[in-house]
């Protein structure tokens, strides 16, 4: 009985210490966390440490493409539609063959003007005959001085009426020249609507064609009045003009997202803000050497803006509340806090460039924010900002 007594005593006391340990060692702690006083762990993050560097962003543009020189081919006269010496799409040359109209009107005014020039011909012939007989028969005072005069303007009348004759037959001329259709300038054959036959006049609501100088494009775009201003502050220059002259080359993105070789000059298409829309236009010239860009084109204009001092964190780093962007700022006594800033996207998408909220020598948290808490002490170890922001251009 007494041996019985003694084990049961015994397993109480080896059950009543487990249940101390138990207690003592607190399973429901967390790494990182305090748990009350001498409990918490200290974890080690990566930190940044800001300082100013160059950077270069991007503003893009949708914009719209024409050749420098776009002509509708419209006919001077009425008359139908006889042939089409090119094709759509055509490249031609200046001088090139065109069209042909058919007019015969045309072709009898030239006949009928030709053969009233014979005609005025004659009567200046017969008048200087008649001069030329009366002049000896008033030298030898056959006859008056008055004969001679009259017949002197009766030739003068016959010669203005043959210049009369010549203006119309000219005219008859230049007229069926219209007929005949030629290439004011090189380019490329836009659409032609009509077909032979189609009757055609100088007010068809459509051209014959257009015709298109592709040699040099130009890129319409338009900035609202925010971004031209943001974009002429970073700009140097005393005028409006100076300005825009000054601006880095633009790059064109093609409809299919490749980036067209060479680089293009931005001007000015229009100097006012249109109360419409709230934007101004302007145009980038760029060469097409190889025809490669058509007039009518979509295309995006890309221009650089050079910043000389920013500094530039990884967007991993932060995260975003209420339409902020925070970052969590290591404090001498390795203390975080969050913090608001300001910033524009880099060209990547991988970083963001700092405009307000953080100077330089911060000690920013790069990696494992969604871990942290504002006031949480941490063990930074610092990071080489070469490998974060050489990517920036």
């Amino acid at each position: 009985m007494r041996r019985a007594l003694s084990m049961f005593c015994l397993i109480a006391v080896v059950l009543a210490s487990c249940s101390q340990n138990k207690q003592g060692a607190n399973p429901g702690a967390v790494p990182g966390r305090s748990m009350g006083p001498g409990t918490a762990v200290v974890r080690d993050y990566a930190v940044l440490t800001l300082s100013p560097r160059s950077a270069t962003i991007h503003q893009d543009f949708p914009a719209t493409i024409q050749g420098q020189r776009v002509i509708e081919i419209r006919p001077m006269i009425n008359g139908y539609l006889q042939d089409i010496y090119v094709n759509e799409g055509d490249q031609i040359k200046k001088g090139q063959l065109l069209f042909k109209i058919l007019n015969p009107i045309y072709e009898q005014q030239v006949i009928t003007a030709k053969a009233r020039i014979n005609s005025a011909q004659a009567d200046v012939n017969s008048a200087k005959i008649e001069i030329d007989k009366i002049r000896p028969l008033v030298e030898k005072e056959i006859v008056s001085n008055y004969r001679l005069q009259s017949a002197e303007l009766i030739l003068q009348a016959k010669e203005a009426a043959l210049e009369q004759t010549r203006a119309e037959l000219n005219n008859a001329e230049t007229n069926l020249n219209y007929t005949i259709i030629r290439s004011p300038q090189d380019g490329i054959i836009g659409t032609i609507p009509y077909k032979n036959g189609a009757l055609v006049s100088s007010t068809s609501p459509e051209p014959l064609t257009n015709l298109s100088d592709i040699q040099n494009v130009l890129a319409y775009f338009s900035w609202n009045e925010k971004q031209l201003l943001d974009m002429l502050s970073a700009t140097p220059g005393m005028t409006l003009e100076e300005k825009v002259k000054s601006m880095p080359p633009a790059t064109l993105i093609l409809a299919n997202s490749s980036e067209y070789p060479d680089k293009g000059k931005v001007e000015m298409a229009s100097g006012l803000i249109s109360t419409e829309t709230g934007s101004a236009t302007f145009k980038a010239i760029f060469p097409n050497r190889n025809g490669l860009i058509r007039s009518g084109a979509s295309a995006i204009v890309r221009i650089p803006e050079s910043i000389d001092s920013v500094f530039v964190i990884p967007q991993g780093a932060t995260y975003e509340l209420q339409n902020k962007r925070f970052v969590y700022k290591v404090g001498s006594d390795n203390k975080v806090s969050a913090i608001v800033f300001t910033s524009v996207p880099s060209d990547n998408g991988q970083y963001f460039l700092v405009k307000d909220g953080l100077k330089s020598g911060d000690r920013v948290v790069i990696e494992g924010v969604g871990s942290l808490r504002d006031g949480a002490v941490i063990n930074p170890k610092e990071t080489n900002a070469i490998n974060y922001n050489s990517q920036i251009k």
